[in-house]
């Protein structure tokens, strides 16, 4: 039975044995080995992907859940974009865009408005979501670097993840507010 356009892929079986000899496929349908930054790229973005349903699998406020809900998908968007090379003359193709940036600080601004100023550096913990919040920010920055690896990553994808790991960050210090919970900051010297 053939595809319906709405649908983004069908899979009737997950295993191809295509990667078996340590290579595998980017978007543009070139093969690769799997260590090619490239795929190491977009594989740590999954992985983010992965921390967030983690994240929304707590229990989360409504307007940080659909948030969050949202940037999985802009998630996906970003992985296709670094599985495809940029080569000029091609059809299009799914790239991150400016303003998928734009609302990322829209929603940084919204939200560290309603936050107490920073006074010391924040140390991740808190509530059980501020802390999952905070390891996801650590892999985003994580994908970020690994981005910046491959040569010729849409900008604008570096963008969105530099700006999602502030989002990140402001997200955890916002869970903590919401419960009442104070941060816990760092104290120089504490270890002494």
């Amino acid at each position: 039975m053939p595809r319906n356009r709405d649908e983004p892929v069908r899979l009737t079986r997950i295993y191809t044995r295509g990667g078996d000899g340590g290579q595998t496929s980017l978007g543009d349908g070139s093969r690769v080995p799997k260590t090619d930054p490239r795929v190491e790229s977009y594989g740590v973005v999954d992985e983010l992907n992965a921390q967030l349903g983690v994240v929304l699998a707590g229990d989360l406020p409504v307007h940080i859940r659909r948030l969050l809900e949202r940037v999985q998908n802009e998630l996906f968007d970003l992985g296709a974009d670094l599985s495809v090379p940029e080569t000029g003359g091609e059809r299009e193709r799914l790239r991150v865009a400016a303003s998928q940036v734009e609302a990322l600080e829209a929603a940084c601004d919204e939200l560290n408005a309603e936050l107490e100023p920073l006074r010391s550096f924040v140390l991740p913990g808190g509530t059980e979501s501020a802390a999952r919040l905070h390891l996801a920010r650590t892999v985003c920055r994580r994908a970020e670097r690994h981005a910046l690896r491959v040569e010729g990553a849409n900008p604008v994808a570096l963008a969105y993840l530099n700006r999602l790991s502030d989002l990140l960050f402001i997200l955890a210090r916002a869970a903590n507010a919401d419960e009442g919970i104070p941060e816990p900051l760092w104290k120089p010297g504490a270890s002494r």
